[in-house]
């Protein structure tokens, strides 16, 4: 069984804010709704991204969902946006007013058989509706890959086992799911080769500071004291040398995978 009782931190979520918001830039820009009532972001985080649905359709309610408190309520303190603790299934599974558009940014990943929930997802929009998600799909690059296989050794394995790990499918699967919805789907894919700071930078591990608020923040949190610094310095040791910085700061290469489908009016 997957354990989920980890906690969300805003501020460390929050590092390399600009490079975790492009891909959410890409998918906004794919959703072609002029005026919609009603538009929800399944998994707002800390809001800084919600905001951008706000500032395009300033006429619409705009409500953020995130299962973190915390991330809500640093989200709360965003203009423009209602932020409320839920969670996904829950929500998709539950009968309410129709969505004109629904948004899930990064968020998907980490609910186990996301796939079997996009009927429902679909399900919650109404006629002429548009869905909208991305999900990572970079989970057999290093930064993912040394930190199952770290969290597999012995000295570690008894804490780790059951800790929630994201997982997400290939594009093509998306399309194929979303269009026996009757949906109109397009589907694609991207690799970002984010240049984050070196090592002459304030952070000597950039690719250890993006990871820890994100996919490994779960393993990290249930590492107990003293046995959790074991694990990250070697986390750091490995990251450092499958991401050395060539003297132009740190290559992190992110594939990222997007849908965008629309319901007939």
């Amino acid at each position: 069984m997957t354990r989920t009782s980890h906690e969300w931190d805003p501020d460390r979520y929050l590092s390399y804010a600009d490079e975790r918001g492009r891909p959410f830039v890409e998918l906004l820009a794919r959703v072609g709704a002029e005026a919609p009532p009603r538009v929800v972001d399944l998994g707002c985080g800390p809001g800084n991204l919600t905001r951008l649905l706000a500032q395009r359709w300033p006429q619409a309610h705009v409500l953020g969902l995130d299962t973190s408190p915390q991330m809500v309520e640093k989200a709360r303190q965003v203009e423009g946006i209602d932020a409320r603790v839920a969670d996904i299934v829950a929500w998709a599974k539950t009968h309410g007013d129709p969505v004109d558009v629904l948004i899930s940014n990064a968020a998907l990943q980490w609910v186990p058989g996301h796939l079997e929930l996009l009927p429902a997802l679909v399900g919650r929009l109404a006629p002429g509706g548009w869905f909208a998600m991305q999900v990572p799909g970079n989970f057999d690059e290093p930064s993912h890959t040394i930190r199952r296989e770290l969290a597999a050794e012995p000295a570690f394995a008894p804490h780790t086992q059951g800790v929630a790990v994201p997982s997400s499918h290939d594009p093509g699967v998306y399309l194929r799911a979303l269009q026996e919805q009757g949906c109109t789907v397009d589907a694609w894919e991207t690799t970002y080769l984010h240049v984050l700071p070196g090592e002459r930078a304030s952070d000597p591990d950039p690719v250890f500071t993006w990871v820890s608020g994100t996919g490994a923040r779960p393993t990290l949190q249930a590492l107990p004291e003293g046995v959790r610094e074991r694990f990250e310095a070697e986390f750091k040791r490995r990251l450092r040398q499958a991401y050395p910085d060539q003297g132009y700061g740190v290559v992190l290469p992110f594939r990222r995978v997007f849908a965008v489908a629309h319901t007939p009016a």
